[in-house]
């Protein structure tokens, strides 16, 4: 079975120029590079997971690392971070990007668009969500979905001298009011492999959902109820948006969307931290080894993990923005917007211990 979905928006490949300066480069993978050993894999593995229990508030990341020698975790970044730039001491925030991309269909566009500041003096975070089709009208950007900017800037790396990972980085700081640090992008690939390495996960579906193209392949029938899904399903099941089928089955906006997705990972944590999901680390590895990239350096992961891998659920706040479905668009709520913005922002700046009754 093919996982293509032909459900989804008309993709656009329109290029525009931008006057943005480099800032950080995210090194390229060199063609012919010795295959990465054991301990490399799993620092990029450890990096999954990290990104994963902060979106779901899951302290895993713990056992991990105490199975870790020192200095064995590697992003492929190996710059020195200066005292002042630690993690430990300095507020930061980070943009994930999950990118629609499949061995069969080959993509930049970014289905997840989320934001996260990071405060290691309050021991907290924020977690700002955007939807994928976003329509965003930016000074200095062409008007456009929010998903599909990475795709253009990706497209022109050769002629404007300046990587897609850090124009994505300013124009998200742009948008949102706040200068972000890192980025990290992980393909779609790796969610449905992963899944596959735990033997599956556990949602309940809260509808039937049926979409079938003769064309590519596509063949979404999920039924409703408590249900076990391999990693073809749980793709299907998280990227889900309308029925073709007779009798048409109940169609999915964007919001429900990320809903499932919240849904699957916090199965797929479940997995991993059981028993049976610690035996299927190797399979995990295999999994992430050629499907993320990211400008955090080594050692400032080390920093994150040390400084967050205890964040509990009542310091993480989380700000979904939604708005208002006008094809092909989603208009962003701009009062939403604006309090996710405010929140990251005080995020970043609280210098007290956050308190068990804030937000």
């Amino acid at each position: 079975m093919s996982t293509r979905n032909s459900s989804l928006p008309p993709r656009r490949s329109n290029v525009q120029q931008s006057k943005q300066q480099p800032t950080k480069s995210i090194p390229k993978k060199s063609k012919g590079k010795k295959k990465r050993g054991f301990f490399a894999k799993l620092g990029r593995a450890v990096l999954f997971l990290f990104i994963i229990a902060v979106l779901v508030v899951v302290g895993y990341l713990t056992y991990l690392y105490l199975k870790l020698d020192q200095g064995v975790l590697d992003t492929g970044v190996d710059k020195p971070v200066a005292p002042e730039q630690s993690a430990k001491v300095k507020p930061l925030t980070m943009l994930l990007l999950g990118t629609d991309n499949r061995p069969k269909h080959p993509s930049s566009l970014t289905d997840v668009i989320m934001v996260v500041s990071l405060n290691p003096l309050t021991q907290s975070a924020t977690i700002v969500s955007l939807p994928r089709d976003t329509y965003v009208e930016l000074d200095g950007y062409k008007k456009d979905k929010i998903n599909a900017y990475y795709s253009r800037f990706k497209k022109r790396e050769k002629t404007s001298g300046i990587l897609a990972e850090d124009e994505m980085k300013m124009m998200m700081g742009k948008y949102l009011d706040v200068n972000v640090d890192y980025v990290t992008i992980l393909d779609f690939q790796a969610f449905r492999d992963v899944v596959d390495a735990l033997k599956g996960v556990n949602v309940n579906i809260s509808d039937n959902m049926c979409y079938t193209d003769s064309v590519d392949g596509t063949d979404i029938n999920l039924k409703k109820g408590p249900a076990k899904l391999n990693g073809d399903k749980a793709l299907d099941y998280v990227r889900y948006r309308k029925s073709n089928c007779d009798p048409k089955t109940k169609g999915s906006d964007d919001f429900e969307r990320n809903k499932r997705q919240s849904e699957v990972l916090h199965s797929m944590i479940d997995r991993m931290k059981s028993l049976g999901g610690v035996t299927k680390i190797g399979g995990i590895f295999d999994a992430l080894d050629n499907n993320m990239k990211t400008d955090i350096e080594r050692d400032q992961l080390k920093n994150m993990i040390l400084t967050y891998r205890e964040i509990s659920k009542d310091d993480v706040e989380f700000k979904p923005v939604t708005g208002t479905w006008r094809s092909p668009y989603v208009y962003i709520n701009e009062t939403e917007l604006d309090a996710a913005k405010e929140s990251l922002q005080d995020r970043l700046a609280e210098t007290s211990p956050a308190s068990s009754d804030s937000p």
